[in-house]
């Protein structure tokens, strides 16, 4: 094979590597995304099936983040990106493990919906858990951070990590309510504790996505930017 063929046919490979890095990182999105806002409304309904679901798909999301690392790891190896690209590789490697973590906390909001349906008495404690908007917001900013990151658009991802102190004043809020609920009825406790772990885990997802809007801003800038200071 002459030198040149040689040249252009390993930058055939980059190429189809660097594409199937962007389009994996883009389905581990959908995953993540399709996780929380199933595993919202399962605590909203207090549904085990859909609850129950969620945490079985954790383990579709664990293998996505492990081949799409694998995957990053070869290329960097073989291909020896520089500049830009490999800007890029280290960027979306970062994103496929905030989105492995997010994953994460949706099965944990799955989780404690299930051990509050264990108990019927429980379950019906909870009855409407206050939750419903801190999830509207998390799983809307997880959205938008998504179409940021697809669009390469820095605007965007700046106003979705400015959105993540509503949710700590959600979450804040939440858990002063939550924590007088439990001093006023000591037969709550236990709902109490688990409501507040899976708005523990919803104020995370806030966290996450704005580790992934200041990748958004370092991958079209080429700066590292605190967005959430």
């Amino acid at each position: 094979m002459h030198e040149r063929d040689r040249l252009v046919g390993h930058r055939d490979v980059f190429s189809r590597e660097m594409r199937q890095v962007r389009t994996d990182v883009v389905r581990m999105g959908e995953l993540v995304s399709s996780a929380i806002d199933a595993s919202v409304g399962a605590l909203s309904r207090m549904d085990s099936q859909a609850a129950t679901a969620v945490v079985a798909q954790d383990g579709r999301i664990n293998l996505a983040q492990t081949e799409l690392s694998s995957l990053i790891i070869t290329t960097i190896a073989t291909q020896s990106p520089v500049a830009g690209d490999l800007r890029f590789l280290i960027s979306l490697s970062h994103v496929s493990y905030e989105l492995e973590r997010i994953g994460d906390h949706a099965a944990g909001v799955a989780r404690h919906t299930l051990r509050l349906l264990g108990s019927s008495r429980d379950g019906r404690l909870a009855g409407n858990t206050g939750l419903d908007r801190l999830g509207e917001l998390a799983s809307n900013v997880l959205h938008g951070v998504l179409l940021a990151l697809i669009d390469m658009d820095v605007e965007a991802a700046r106003r979705v990590a400015a959105q993540d102190d509503e949710i700590d004043r959600l979450y804040h809020a939440y858990f002063g309510r939550t924590l007088e609920r439990m001093r006023e009825e000591p037969g709550w406790v236990d709902v109490g504790a688990h409501l507040l772990f899976a708005a523990k885990d919803l104020e995370r997802i806030g966290d996450r996505v704005t580790n992934i809007a200041e990748e958004v801003v370092f991958l079209s800038t080429g700066v590292v930017e605190d967005l959430n200071p």
